[in-house]
Formats: structure tokens, C-alpha cells, sequence
């Protein structure tokens, strides 16, 4: 069972889920505006088909969740020092480490800077690489803002309406029991009577601006490494694909059912193929 703790780091709290238990550390890093809670139904599944194997860690990364928010500093280089710490602190040497989206990214530039603290990476649909050409990086901070995932990011003035629009998103697509419980987990009430995203608009844009401008493969891999492809997600073309090919010398690339978000929206497909990858190794 996952229990959270929290670790002081300087300047803010990190607050994390960890399993307490496990041969094997399994670090489950989420994407921008999302949390921890995410990877609880992957966390249940494994510990239903693998027993003690995993210690599971699942960190609140800065800005996000119950961690502290009051922060200006979402750079890749301090997001793994974060994560530097946590391991150090938990007296973890080495880890399988899974990552979604933009924390794709964070994950592969600590691979190639630290490579002796994975055992296996997992890349789930990961954003966008590369650096943003400086045409886009002119008009890209325009579009992000209008992004459809993105609009559970500000505040609200009462549940019923931050809910109706959760309810619209790709990443709650089917409303089950396990996306209610990670929707709600993302908001917060305030004693006005309006609710808010615990992930804060200026976090929104602090990332972007670090997506846009650092290049995440520069050099290659050598980790067993993982590729989850949903069939709708973002990485849909052999171009897109190309860059892991030829940075990652020990890659296998999965398609499962879903979106971006496949792990909410698909979670038995999702669970399986991890499951199975970790079998492997």
C-alpha cells in the first residue's frame, strides 16, 4: 500500500507515495498539471502480479500535487536534483524509472548525465524532444495556453463547473472510479467558496519555457529502455519515432490502446505492458 511522506528540500516539501517495501525501487514520475495519484492503479496492479518485487516511489514533482507550490525554479537540471535527493535519502543506489510526457524528457537528460541510477527506463508518449526551432519558441507560448488539457489549470467558481470540464478532457474519457479519484485529487476549495488547480498557472509556463529551449537527446543510451506508444497519442509517426532509434541502443517500443493519458484511460492495456517489461528484465 503507497503512504505518503514528505522530504524537506531546500527552499520547499517534496511530498511522495512510497510502498515501503521491494527488492527492486520503481520510481513512477508523472506529467505537467498531473501528480502521484496517477500511477495508483499501476502501483495496485503490480503489487497484485508481482508481490513484493517493486518498491514503489512516486514523487510529487515541484509545483504539483501536495508538493510545495511557491516555487520559480522548474528547470530540468533542479527537477533531477529533486530527484537526486529523494533516491539519496531513501538510500536508493538504482532504480526502474518511468516517466509521462514532459517528465519523458526530464528522465532521458538524467539518463545521459547519470546513467548508474537506472536500471530500466520507461517513456511513456513522451513531448517533443527536441529544441523548439526559434519560429516556434516565438509563437509556441501562445498556443500552449489554450492547450485542451490545460484547462483545469486556473481557478473556478464552484465544483460543478471545474467538474463538467474534467468530464470533456481526453484524459477522463470514460469517468471511471480511479480518473474521479485522480480529478479530484488535483483540486483544492478555498474558504471563498472557489476551487483551484493545485498546479499553478506560472508552474504552466515556467515548463514550457524549459521545454522549448533545452534539447533532451543529446547522446546515446545505453539502458534497457521502453517506449509506450498509445494509438493516440502524440508520437504517431516513424519521424517521431526516429530520435529514440537512434539515441537508445537497447530499445522496444510498445503501441497500447489510449490516449496520451493511457494509464487513466486504458489502465489494464497500460498495467500489462509495464508489467511485462519489468518481467524482462
Amino acid at each position: 500500500m503507497l503512504t505518503r511522506h514528505n522530504l524537506h528540500l531546500p527552499n520547499f516539501e517534496l511530498s511522495y507515495l512510497d510502498s515501503g517495501n521491494g527488492s527492486e525501487a520503481l520510481l513512477l514520475i508523472h506529467g505537467m498539471a498531473d501528480s502521484a495519484m496517477v500511477w495508483t492503479n499501476l502501483s495496485e496492479y503490480l503489487g497484485n502480479v508481482a508481490g513484493d518485487r517493486y518498491r514503489i516511489i512516486a514523487p510529487d514533482l515541484r509545483g504539483h500535487g501536495e508538493s510545495s507550490k511557491d516555487i520559480t525554479d522548474y528547470s530540468f537540471a533542479s527537477i533531477i536534483t529533486d530527484l537526486e535527493s529523494l533516491m539519496s535519502y531513501l538510500g536508493i543506489t538504482s532504480a526502474h524509472v518511468l516517466a509521462h510526457s514532459w517528465s519523458a524528457k526530464t528522465i532521458t537528460i538524467w539518463a545521459t548525465q547519470k546513467s548508474d541510477r537506472f536500471r530500466s527506463l520507461i517513456l511513456v508518449d513522451p513531448f517533443f524532444m527536441g529544441r523548439f526551432p526559434s519560429w516556434v519558441r516565438m509563437i509556441f507560448p501562445l498556443m500552449y495556453r489554450v492547450l485542451p488539457f490545460l484547462k483545469l489549470v486556473g481557478t473556478f467558481p464552484n465544483y460543478e463547473t471545474v467538474e463538467t470540464i474534467a468530464r470533456s478532457l481526453k484524459q477522463y474519457q470514460g469517468w471511471s472510479d480511479f480518473q474521479q479519484t485522480v480529478f479530484q485529487s488535483s483540486i483544492e476549495s478555498k474558504p471563498d467558496g472557489t476551487w483551484h488547480s493545485k498546479f499553478p498557472v506560472h508552474a504552466r509556463d515556467l515548463i514550457f519555457e524549459e521545454i522549448m529551449n533545452v534539447e533532451g537527446l543529446t547522446k546515446s543510451i545505453e539502458i534497457p529502455a521502453l517506449f509506450v506508444k498509445p494509438k493516440q497519442g502524440l508520437n504517431r509517426q516513424a519521424w517521431q519515432l526516429s530520435p529514440y532509434q537512434q539515441y537508445f541502443s537497447n530499445l522496444q517500443i510498445c503501441e497500447i490502446l489510449g490516449n496520451h493519458w493511457a494509464f487513466l484511460v486504458q489502465p489494464e492495456a497500460f498495467n500489462q505492458a509495464i508489467a511485462n517489461f519489468l518481467q524482462s528484465r
